[in-house]
């Protein structure tokens, strides 16, 4: 299984709201003008719009490092406007573990069944 699926958590500062929707825009033109291999890319708002959850798929780790890097110096500034946690499902490469080291992100792996 080398496709991933990700549900980030980005829990929005007091009063920055309107600069996280800002920056947001920013990070989903990325997406679709420049990433190859990202296949789903949703912001979905909480009632009272203090959380924002982002449902992502990738291709591979590959596709997920290359969205990273696209990204740049705009995931920086998302950052300054929340925190984030992260659910990542399948089989990251370890390149990928190792990008994700040091954050709030947790590893689901698949079922293996008999």
């Amino acid at each position: 299984m080398s496709e991933l699926q990700v549900i980030a958590r980005l829990k929005i500062h007091e009063g920055k709201l309107d600069e996280f929707k800002r920056i947001a825009e920013k990070c989903m033109d990325s997406v679709r003008t420049r990433d190859t291999g990202t296949l789903q890319y949703d912001f979905f708002f909480s009632e009272d719009h203090d959380v924002c959850l982002v449902h992502e798929k990738y291709r591979d780790s590959d596709a997920a490092l290359e969205h990273v890097a696209n990204l740049g110096e705009t995931m920086g500034e998302l950052l300054e406007t929340c925190v984030l946690s992260a659910d990542v499902f399948g089989t990251p490469s370890p390149e990928l573990l190792g990008g994700l080291e040091g954050l709030d992100v947790r590893i689901y792996s698949p079922f293996q069944s008999l």
